[in-house]
């Protein structure tokens, strides 16, 4: 949460100082970049809400606690980089067919400045999504490198229609083109992991891999068999059926089933449930 309040900060800076940029100097790439920072600023928050409300307790009427609401958090912001790259391309389109004057030389500066800022940013805020595996957060950091791609686009358009002169005063409207077709498809890329989690598909095979490690060192243990692992936003659910000597008493494989569920969580704190079935060898 800390990370998201840090990036919405410098993205309502960074949006100012774009768009009196690229109104003062005839940038249009630089205008489509402020709308874009702005875009974050709206998501941000919307993934911070998303991250306070999943880190609430369960209760009774959400036992299992209200992690959905992280990947809820993804999804919108997966639409909303949807929605501000078609805002994008449909205003570019609009700015190549109208003649206007050459962007100044100036906007290049801000556009530096910008693009290192940014990379930064994401940087350290993918860093944090990553550490705490929350798909809101390395999507909110994918919003960042959007804005840094959006300015080094437009940093080669308004480049080239410096460099090029008369006629060529379009070039930063088609970079602003280009960055709104790198922001759907990173629309794309944030919105499948969230639809994903909320559909509970398998997000990575070796969390399953590192619970069967743990489980089978449990004395007592057999064998493995079916393992069920769906997430829920920072949250790990899992499902384990438990082998073990079909002559054991009730209370001793009760006893193994404990320990097992023990034994998992101890190595992996993002588990937050484990059911253990206990199951005879199969004759």
């Amino acid at each position: 949460m800390r990370s998201t309040l840090i990036g919405i900060g410098i993205n309502l800076v960074l949006a100012a100082a774009k768009a009196t940029a690229g109104i003062v100097g005839h940038s249009y790439a630089l205008v489509a970049d402020a709308i874009e920072s702005m875009s974050d600023v709206v998501t941000s928050l919307i993934v911070w809400f998303g991250l306070r409300l999943s880190a609430k307790p369960p209760d009774k009427v959400h036992p299992f606690g209200h992690g959905r609401a992280e990947p809820m958090a993804g999804l919108v912001v997966a639409f909303s980089l949807g929605v501000a790259a078609v805002l994008i391309a449909v205003q570019s389109v609009t700015e190549i067919r109208t003649p206007h004057h050459a962007p100044a030389a100036f906007t290049l500066a801000v556009l530096v400045g910008v693009i290192l800022v940014k990379e930064t940013l994401f940087r350290f805020v993918f860093k944090v999504g990553v550490d705490v595996g929350s798909t809101a957060v390395k999507g909110d950091a994918w919003h960042h490198r959007s804005d840094a791609i959006t300015s080094a686009a437009a940093f080669v358009g308004i480049t080239v229609a410096l460099v090029g002169g008369k006629g060529w005063e379009s070039a930063d409207d088609w970079a602003a083109l280009v960055a709104a077709f790198i922001i759907a498809l990173n629309a794309v890329n944030i919105g499948r992991p969230a639809l994903m989690e909320l559909s509970d598909a398998v997000l990575d095979p070796s969390v399953e891999q590192q619970i069967r490690d743990e489980a089978i060192k449990v004395d007592g243990v057999v064998a493995l068999h079916h393992c069920r692992v769906r997430k829920a936003g920072f949250d790990y659910f899992v499902e384990l059926d438990v082998i073990v000597d079909g002559d054991m008493p009730v209370r001793e494989a009760h006893a193994i089933a404990h320990r097992v569920q023990e034994a998992i969580r101890a190595a992996m704190p993002s588990v937050a449930y484990v059911l253990a079935h206990i199951e005879p060898p199969k004759v």
